[in-house]
């Protein structure tokens, strides 16, 4: 049994759910997600409450119940992110780290390399920079959460001084440096 597949997702008012098969399309106000199900999972749409219920053919496989959980939380996910975007901010630390947006897709990075580095974004993501910090949204969740990740992924903070790109809310384990010899 899964316990978070279990689990009712209410429906929000202004959202929209059209169940097709192994697909489901949510409308609401921020936009239009399509969540494609895991094999085995189906969704149930009670139309007293309005509530999705997720389902799958044999509850006692365990490959079925992580499946279960998984195909839950994809459809909450989107039913969230409808209501209210996704959003990651990356932290540059590090003398003479900048970044800029480039138009509405492009972010440039200088990062301690010997050039600038240019990343675009993918569609449906917008970006901010306020000082240091890059905000990413999207109502998305994975694709603000991949999106992130390959920012970091560029120059990723060393446990020494903790330059590089991290998180805001990430904690880097510093080390100590050399001894010096007496």
């Amino acid at each position: 049994m899964s316990r978070i597949g279990k689990k009712i997702i209410t429906i929000p008012a202004g959202v929209e759910v059209k169940i097709q098969d192994s697909t489901v399309a949510i409308k609401g106000p921020k936009g239009d997600l399509v969540v494609n199900l895991p094999p085995h999972v189906s969704v149930v749409q009670n139309e007293a409450t309005k509530a999705l219920e997720v389902k799958v053919k044999d509850e006692n496989n365990g490959q079925d119940c992580a499946f279960w959980g998984l195909g839950r939380q994809l459809l909450n996910n989107a039913v969230l992110g409808v209501q209210k975007p996704f959003e990651k901010s990356l932290e540059f630390v590090g003398v003479g780290f900048r970044i800029a947006l480039e138009g509405s897709n492009k972010v440039k990075m200088e990062v301690g390399f010997s050039h600038p580095v240019i990343f675009e974004l993918p569609a449906g993501l917008s970006a901010s920079v306020e000082k240091q910090i890059l905000t990413l949204s999207s109502i998305d969740k994975q694709l603000v959460g991949e999106t992130a990740a390959s920012i970091r992924r560029i120059r990723r903070p060393e446990p020494y001084k903790g330059k590089g790109i991290k998180y805001v809310d990430e904690v880097i384990r510093r080390k100590a440096g050399k001894a010096a010899a007496k």
